[in-house]
């Protein structure tokens, strides 16, 4: 796991196991806020280690960002602390985590001891701010990754955590692009020092604009190759030739996973357009 002081008292962490998924920690004088926990519970409870040894405070919250597992399941190495989220974050956990958790468990052991733990404090429209020490935090709705993603930023740092409404490719299967187009449009227009990436590496406000672009251009470009697709009969050989690199990304961004990605964006997005 990889770990940087971003700013005072504001924590990034990165798995080196899966996916590069992020995970954050804001440390205030008595207590720590932790945002996201990572893929697998020795990440996870490496993180707390951090928080409580070495930084010497209890975290008292954990933000989901959103319900997919990679970012909550952690939650329950966390037990005294308050889980918050979007409204939406609670019901699709409840509704789809202990059925995916379970089919997960016969596959890897290691998650044995994880447990679901929804949200217990949401909100459902506008934003939601915090006090951390001397950082305020302020949580909004950044929808298109999936129906309730919200991004939390450390306002007085213009630090952005993200999480998947912001990746080094964009990921619409469990979300919408028109709306993911709108939440990245908003992230470009915050002035921000950093943007804290669900997956992938931190971007510097000197890199911030050209991602934001890039972004962009990526998600314009598959939606009207999907859109040229039309209802060809070969639909499939069709999408299989429109390669990422065409669609002006890499194949190589994390860890080689965005090609598999890639692939999912266009058939999600086909059958989104085609009514399917």
């Amino acid at each position: 796991m990889h770990r940087e002081r971003v700013s005072e008292n504001v924590f990034w962490f990165q798995s080196e196991v899966y996916a590069q998924v992020t995970a954050g920690v804001i440390v205030g004088p008595q207590w720590a806020v932790v945002i996201d926990t990572l893929a697998l519970p020795e990440e996870t409870l490496g993180m707390r280690e951090f928080v409580e040894h070495e930084l010497g405070v209890q975290v008292r919250y954990v933000i989901n960002t959103h319900y997919h597992a990679d970012h909550t399941w952690g939650n329950c190495f966390f037990p005294g602390a308050t889980v918050i989220g979007h409204a939406k974050c609670r019901e699709l956990l409840i509704e789809h985590g202990v059925s995916s958790l379970e089919g997960a468990k016969k596959q890897n052991p290691s998650l044995r001891q994880v447990k679901i733990v929804p949200p217990q404090l949401t909100f459902a429209s506008g934003e939601l701010t915090m006090r951390v020490g001397k950082k305020n935090l302020v949580f909004s709705q950044t929808f298109g990754h999936s129906e309730d993603s919200i991004s939390v930023l450390v306002e007085e740092d213009r630090v952005l955590f993200a999480s998947d409404a912001f990746m080094p490719l964009p990921y619409i299967v469990d979300g919408d692009v028109d709306e993911l187009v709108a939440s990245i449009k908003k992230i470009g227009k915050m002035g921000l020092e950093n943007i804290i990436q669900g997956h992938g590496d931190i971007i510097l406000r000197g890199e911030i604009d050209a991602a934001v672009k890039e972004n962009l251009n990526y998600l314009n470009n598959i939606k009207k190759a999907v859109k040229s697709a039309g209802k060809r009969k070969n639909v499939d050989e069709y999408l299989d030739g429109i390669t990422i690199e065409s669609c002006g990304k890499s194949r190589v961004y994390l860890g080689g996973l965005a090609e598999t990605l890639h692939r999912r964006n266009l058939r999600t997005l086909y059958r989104q357009v085609n009514g399917e």
